[in-house]
């Protein structure tokens, strides 16, 4: 049920079986959400920390006006909200943006890997420091690049992410986000968004065809994107 955490712990460094059977042995429930369904809300003190197995989901914050920020997205192997353990009170909401398959680890179960478990402790830890890591990328995305590029950078971000834990099929992979939800990352206009779409067709990098993104040009791509991925830590090594 949880191999997809178990490969994404696995691309930065061991884990042993008894390791994995303590993960295992955390997810007690699972629960599917429909798309569009609130996972976690803003301003909730939630029990335990949600792992999703399958489907996207996004982090987001709506601004008094109603205007939606999509601060991050999730794909199967994501604790998506690990942090709410030592937070306790949620600062912003995450939604299923896909027909999503979640297992839900009870705090009280992680408090006890903290005290018994040292090397899985500092695993998990990497997890939320990889998700501090990317939103740093995101924040010079939105300031500093082009929509292009920063479209580009998240595409390449998106394949190297979902290769590691399978759910990719060579260079595509299921992306069935509506455009409305997709101009939520940058922040733009749903006429912007649709104008750097056809500049990366243009170049003939990607597609996004039928809720598929199937990548062309991975050089071209990452060229577009100045794209470095050492933030995204897929190496092994010990920690």
């Amino acid at each position: 049920m949880i191999e997809p955490l178990i490969l994404n712990l696995q691309a930065r460094d061991s884990v042993s079986a008894r390791e994995a059977e303590v993960l295992r042995s955390m997810i007690v429930r699972e629960h599917r959400f429909v798309v569009g369904e609130d996972m976690v809300t803003e301003g909730s003190r939630p029990s335990y920390s949600t792992l999703l197995l399958d489907g996207i989901a996004a982090r987001y914050k709506v601004l008094e006006d109603g205007r939606r920020q999509i601060t991050a997205l999730h794909v199967a192997g994501d604790f998506v909200d690990l942090h709410a353990f030592p937070l306790k009170t949620m600062d912003h909401s995450i939604v299923a943006l896909s027909a999503c398959h979640v297992g839900f680890a009870d705090h009280g179960d992680l408090k006890r890997v903290t005290e018994t478990e040292p090397h899985l402790t500092r695993l998990l830890w990497l997890l939320t420091v990889i998700d501090g890591a990317i939103h740093r990328e995101w924040i010079v995305a939105m300031g500093r690049r082009s929509k292009k590029s920063h479209m580009a950078h998240l595409f390449c971000e998106l394949l190297m992410r979902l290769q590691v834990v399978g759910k990719t099929n060579n260079n595509s992979f299921s992306f069935p986000l509506t455009q409305a939800e997709l101009a939520d990352v940058p922040g733009i206009s749903l006429v912007h968004l649709s104008k750097t779409l056809r500049l990366l067709r243009d170049e003939k990098a990607l597609d996004w065809v039928s809720r598929t993104v199937t990548i062309h040009d991975w050089r071209e791509l990452v060229r577009l994107a100045e794209f470095e991925p050492n933030y995204l830590n897929y190496y092994t090594e010990s920690r």
